[in-house]
């Protein structure tokens, strides 16, 4: 078993979300900008391939979701969904349709494989770069730290323990994955190994891919999805902000507890390198101290910095 972050089904799978937004209420800071984003006539028009493939209750091609592997960047990704054989287009795209007829798209792309791939992917990096890539740093920190979690309880307890709390569909039966959801499939993993994504907008059941031939793969719902959306709490018109600056001043504001580099970066929106910089500039000033539990490292404020919040906050 591996475990990765997928930026392109955080990508595909985002377009649910924009579909149906009571049922994805949690994303509505997020659905009401990409809503905004799609009404652009020169992002419609290229994004439109997309759409028509990911429309609610459809099943997703497994070429479009392609496995990740560890440390994967999206133009990656995107260079692997590229490079589908045509005939693997067309087995995955026939796949789908006893769940729902293809839509238009969907038709030309089974006809001519070849020619519309192209536009397709164009689709996938242009909604990636409107819509997801401004956010990515915060998803990016909530989906790495699921894997960090889900990689100790793989090395403590094995994976008893860690299909038992992955997700309540799954069971462990020594040797196979059982998983209770409707679509009955019977895959053989053949040694292939089986890649396990974390997913932002994968609310309900794990989702696997549909087809044995396909590389092995599911994509489970994101633990503390919940907090994805979450601001630093920096008052307006912060006064420490202008003293120490305002990303170490919204550091400070959320280490009166102990707290990951990982977990500041999905809230601050900072990516994990900024967060870094900055902690190591208030750790040098003696403003934070860092203490290790297990894998992971955490910072806190201490004396002096609490004493700094409290007159910034005072004043």
């Amino acid at each position: 078993m591996r475990f990765a972050v997928s930026p392109a089904n955080e990508t595909v799978m985002s377009m649910w979300a924009l579909a149906d937004p009571v049922r994805y209420a949690v994303h509505l800071p997020w659905i009401d900008r990409a809503r905004l984003t799609l009404r652009r006539p020169e992002v419609a028009d290229r994004v439109r391939p997309l759409v028509e493939l990911t429309r609610p209750r459809r099943w997703l091609p497994d070429f479009l979701t392609p496995a990740a592997r560890p440390d994967l960047e999206m133009a990656e990704q995107l260079d692997q969904i590229a490079a589908t054989p045509p005939d693997v287009v067309v087995q995955d795209l026939l796949a789908t349709t006893p769940r729902r007829p293809l839509s238009p798209f969907g038709r030309a792309l089974l006809a001519d494989p070849r020619g519309l791939l192209p536009q397709l992917v164009d689709a996938v990096r242009v909604w990636y770069d409107e819509a997801i890539a401004p956010d990515w740093p915060r998803m990016r920190a909530l989906l790495a730290a699921d894997v960090a979690y889900r990689a100790a309880q793989l090395a403590e307890g094995g994976a008893g323990r860690l299909f038992e709390q992955l997700h309540p569909s799954l069971r462990w039966l020594g040797d196979r994955v059982v998983s209770d959801d409707p679509f009955e499939r019977d895959f053989d993993l053949r040694g292939r190994g089986l890649a396990l994504n974390p997913s932002v907008f994968t609310d309900r059941r794990v989702l696997w891919n549909l087809l044995e031939d396909s590389l092995p793969a599911g994509a489970y719902p994101v633990r503390a999805v919940g907090t994805l959306w979450e601001r630093a709490p920096v008052p307006p018109g912060d006064p420490l902000a202008r003293v120490v600056g305002a990303g170490r001043a919204a550091l400070l504001h959320l280490l009166d507890a102990a707290t990951t580099t990982t977990d500041l970066a999905r809230l601050t929106g900072m990516s994990a390198g900024n967060v870094s910089q900055h902690l190591s500039a208030l750790h040098a000033a003696g403003l934070v101290v860092r203490s290790r539990e297990g894998r992971h490292v955490r910072y806190r404020n201490t004396e002096v910095g609490m004493a700094l919040l409290r007159a910034a906050r005072g004043a």
